[in-house]
């Protein structure tokens, strides 16, 4: 073997690296089990306790702090830890009323409504439907007599043609998409969950948003659904609001050192200074010898504030909240000039705000003063900035977001990034005044806060005045800030609603089912197919063996370093690898086999062995690799953890098969150790086997094609148990306290209430799955929450079908836009995958009835299994659903399915080009590769139908629909590869097999 050397470095250099990469998790599990035995189940309490350890080192050596290690650590998706899934939908609806400023055209908001009816069954984008609508109506109508408004004249002319308007209206839907965007990123960082997603769903007018582990439900869908509120504020000086902040320390310190029953009225009497004018307020003699005191260990520095205990009874506040501060030349601490007054860590902004609502400190604070907080932490720390507020008029704020024409990222002369902003007149007029007022003291600018549902978001200082409505904002701005920036500022502009039309709610305690299904299937599993090489290649097994756990091992690794999410059906496809990495390891030994049967030595024989099978193995991995990239590009959400399993695991496994086995086996070799490939029993397995496939192959036509014609009756009549993700609605998994309770108790339970309408029960486990269709299309806020109080009020009206204790265990809620684009999507992505794999197998074979047999072998495949689930919906005692996951499902039979075929192609192409003269039947020679092969075919099908049984016995009612389609998929793959991929070539190939 070439270059042991340079396989031995990487290798060990790759071992390292996985090593590494999974420590952090090791690390952080540590971390975690401290904490909650700290907390003694307060959950408070172990989340203040992860808090405080999120900047101290943990990491043994190199020193990595808790949160850098949370980062690094796997990441468990939804269904493995617990959380919710959100999809947002733009109402682009609404966002075109506005653009339009609420056009009374009839025929416009009669095209307006059909264009949102069309959206449930048309894949094209809600504009291009919304103006097709419109011309049919009136077609000689002119949008831009709608559009062109005051607000939109500058891009909108009089006279431009309808194309020209539906190109303007696609631009602003597009960026009401990335606005909404950026104002969601900003307010999924309030619910303080790890490792948050939120992705643009690319060509779509909808947003994921992925939260593990949140708890409180119904604050995302308030807080997700809202509509973005952009204010304009005025401040005060940090000199000013100092002042204040003095004063609320000291009533928090006075308040400490007295009874908890005292008065505070002589508190608030001794502190009533804090009331007076703030505008003509400086730090006093006495407040700057505090701030010194409380700054002389670095301003920034909170956790040390925090650790002072002495301090902290002496001021309250400031131990928590420090003053923002700099040095002066005498080493002085003097307050720093703008709206910022204070720098607070993370875990104590909450205990801030309880200080600032507290009604004695209430008091103490003047009427026109509020206190915000910056929208996230300054850059690559865990310190959040407080802000001081001034709050004009009754309405506070001196400008709304809706004032606000355009906004843009820019560069100014310099080519610094900065952010432009346009006002219409009325915004301008008013700008105009503020921003007089604002640098009306060259000595003391003031800043405007621009304020994004109560959080600043910026506050730059105003140099001049601004008149015309044509702003500039610039500082410390990176572009992607400034894009952000220029996002949340046409946010105001055009409020396009976000609704939620997809759910999913996963509580832990499922979560924790679901990991331990899928260990316990995992590791289930590998020892199966452990067992069985060995028991089947005798020491040879062993090498095996070794490969596959070390093929997990790097594969884990991987899969951490590249901060991929596991999911559950992440787990099937570990579990999956693991038999298909086996495959590699047999076509190798079955080539050893055959080589040592011509009188070889097995040093010989190994080396040829490689060499032999390496072909079918690139080939074979290769077509699978396809279909997980397929599955990767169209796929969402779990088929994506699937594909990305897969495909890494693929690639690893190649790696140990190829590289580690030979080392092992040259090693082996090299210590004089007698290297055996089979035992007695397996020896002489399908040895000499000739049975006539191919002259059988019209009895196998005959079957597949009743068996799919029956299928194809039953969708046309019977049709599929559709799940949630295809037939729109919500999903619910219950608990009960009674163990015994029947689907048909539950059905009656519910078929009480409106409930019954569309209402579909199934086991779930012990527990039972309740589908309803109820309140699909309403997307108002309160209803989730309805849909639900009422389930619940109905199955507790009953003794026998009463809830558990936190009975609701999951929820899922998908619409019924998203279900038809489903079914849509999943049709085409399989058509793709098989057009795919045809082209490379055209490619590597170089005949066309090849790829013609890989296709027809692969449709074949998907038509038995959905002809399965079609035949057998109500017959086996789990559900057969058709849902986002046995698309996956569909898809890896695919796969697997070419991956059998190949190595059947590649031995034929052998027979063809290599062992038999052109004056052979080619039948007879076809016949004879299928057969020669044939060990290797089932050997590999055996080790993959074991790994699925268990998965589908073990891994959880999950993915149990899935994992079936898997294991037919598998006996179907199989069946084709030898019974209809190569018989297909027969029929077609005559003369050009010769």
């Amino acid at each position: 073997m070439q270059g042991k050397g340079v396989v031995k470095f990487f290798a060990i250099l790759l071992a390292v690296v996985c090593l590494y990469q999974l420590s952090f998790t090791w690390v952080t599990r540590k971390v975690e089990s401290e904490a909650k035995a700290y907390a003694k189940g307060d959950l408070l309490k172990e989340k203040e306790y992860l808090d405080s350890m999120s900047t101290i080192p943990v990491y043994p050596i190199l020193g990595h702090d808790y949160q850098y290690c949370k980062n690094n650590e796997l990441a468990l998706g939804l269904d493995l830890e617990g959380g919710m899934s959100v999809t947002m939908q733009i109402s682009l609806k609404e966002l075109v009323q506005k653009l339009s400023d609420n056009n009374p055209d009839p025929a416009f908001n009669q095209a307006l409504n059909n264009a949102e009816a069309d959206t449930k069954t048309s894949q094209k984008d809600f504009i291009s439907l919304f103006v097709s609508e419109y011309e049919k109506l009136n077609p000689n109508g002119k949008l831009a007599a709608i559009f062109s408004t005051r607000d939109n004249q500058s891009h909108i002319k009089f006279d431009a043609s309808n194309a020209e308007v539906e190109t303007y209206l696609k631009d602003q839907g597009n960026t009401a998409v990335d606005q909404s965007y950026t104002v969601l990123n900003t307010r999924i960082d309030q619910f303080g969950v790890t490792s948050p997603n939120i992705q643009k769903q690319e060509g779509t007018n909808r947003i994921l948003i992925e939260l593990p582990g949140v708890k409180e439900e119904d604050r995302v869908r308030k807080l997700l659904s809202g509509t973005a509120k952009l204010e304009f504020y005025q401040t005060f000086e940090n000199g000013q609001a100092y002042q204040v902040l003095s004063g609320v320390n000291k009533i928090l310190a006075d308040t400490k050192k007295s009874a908890p029953a005292a008065d505070t009225t002589k508190a608030l009497a001794a502190n009533s200074t804090a009331k007076t004018d703030t505008a003509k307020a400086a730090p006093t003699k006495g407040g700057l010898s505090l701030l010194n005191k409380v700054n002389k260990t670095g301003a920034k520095d909170t956790s040390n504030l925090a650790g002072k205990s002495k301090l902290a009874e002496q001021n309250p506040l400031f131990a928590i909240l420090a003053p923002v501060t700099y040095q002066d030349q005498t080493g002085q601490q003097k307050l720093r000039p703008g709206p910022t007054v204070g720098w607070c860590a993370i875990r104590d902004t909450a205990t801030v705000d309880a200080y600032l609502n507290d009604p004695a400190v209430k008091s103490a604070i003047p009427s026109n003063m509020k206190f915000l907080w910056g929208v996230k932490p300054i850059e690559k720390t865990k310190i959040f900035e407080l802000y001081a507020i001034k709050l004009v008029g009754t309405e506070g704020a001196v400008l709304k977001g809706d004032v606000i024409n355009d906004a843009r990222s820019d560069v100014d002369q310099k080519g610094t990034p900065d952010v432009v902003m346009d006002m219409n007149s009325q915004g301008a007029q008013k700008w105009a005044t503020v921003t007089r007022e604002a640098s009306a003291d060259p000595n003391n600018k003031q800043s405007i806060a621009i304020v994004l549902d109560n959080n600043v978001y910026s506050a730059p200082t105003v140099q001049d005045e601004i008149s015309g409505g044509t702003s500039s904002i610039s500082g410390n701005f990176t572009v992607e800030d400034t894009k952000d920036l220029a996002n949340i500022l046409k946010a105001g502009r055009l409020p396009a609603p976000a609704r939620i039309v997809d759910e999913s709610v996963v509580g832990p305690s499922l979560g924790q089912e679901a990991i331990n299904a899928g260990l316990l299937s995992e590791g289930l599993g590998l020892l199966v197919v452990l067992v069985f090489m060995i028991a089947y290649y005798n020491r040879a097994g062993t090498v095996a063996v070794v490969a596959v756990v070390v093929n997990m091992f790097f594969l884990m690794g991987v899969l951490t370093g590249l901060h991929a999410v596991l999911t559950m059906p992440g787990v099937a496809g570990i579990v999956l690898t693991l038999g298909i990495a086996v495959d590699a390891n047999v076509l190798i030994y079955e080539r050893v086999r055959e080589e040592m049967a011509l009188g070889k030595s097995v040093r010989i024989a190994i080396s040829d062995g490689f060499k032999h099978a390496l072909s079918s193995i690139l080939d074979s991995n290769i077509s699978t690799f396809l279909t997980g990239l397929i599955l990767f590009i169209f796929g969402s959400g779990p088929i994506q953890g699937f594909a990305t399993t897969l495909m890494i695991g693929i690639i690893t496994s190649l790696f140990c098969s190829l590289l580690i086995s030979r080392l092992i086996f040259e090693w082996m070799l090299t210590k004089g150790w007698d290297i055996k490939f089979s035992n007695p029993w397996s020896s002489h397995t399908f040895k000499n086997a000739n049975y006539a496939f191919v002259k059988n192959r019209f009895k196998f036509y005959a079957f597949s094609g009743i068996f799919i014609i029956a299928g194809l009756i039953s969708m046309a009549t019977r049709g599929f148990n559709y799940g949630v993700d295809f037939e729109g609605g919500r999903t619910y998994v219950v608990r009960f306290e009674n163990k015994n309770v029947t689907t048909e108790d539950v059905h009656n339970a519910v078929d009480k209430t409106l409930l019954g309408r569309g209402t579909e029960v199934k086991t779930f486990g012990s527990d039972i799955s309740i589908t309803t269709n109820y309140l699909i299309d309403d997307t108002s806020a309160n209803a989730e929450n309805k849909v639900k109080s009422t389930l619940i009020s109905s199955l507790n009206a009953g003794a026998s079908t009463h809830i558990a204790k936190d009975g609701i265990l999951s929820s899922h809620k998908v619409s019924a836009t998203i279900a038809d684009e489903l079914k849509k999507s999943a049709i085409w992505t399989v058509i793709f995958a098989i057009l795919i794999i045809s082209a490379y197998i055209l490619i590597r074979f170089r005949k066309w009835q090849f790829s013609l047999g890989a296709m027809i072998a692969t449709a074949h495949d998907a038509l038995m299994v959905l002809s399965f689930f079609s035949l057998f919906k109500d017959v086996l005692p789990f559900s057969l659903d058709i849902d986002q996951a046995f698309i996956a499902a569909i898809l890896t039979v695919i796969g697997y399915s070419i991956n059998d075929t190949v190595v059947v192609f590649d031995r034929i192409r052998e027979f063809l080009e290599l062992h038999h003269s052109k004056t052979d039947d080619p039948k007879t020679v076809i016949n004879n590769a299928i057969n020669n092969t044939l060990s290797r075919t089932v050997i590999t099908a055996l080790t993959v139908f074991f790994v699925l049984v268990i998965l589908f016995i073990f891994g959880g009612d999950v993915i149990k629909g899935f994992s079936f389609a898997l294991l037919i998929g598998v006996c179907f793959g199989t069946y084709s590869s030898i019974c209809i991929a190569t018989p297909v070539i027969v029929d077609f190939g005559k003369k050009d097999l010769k």
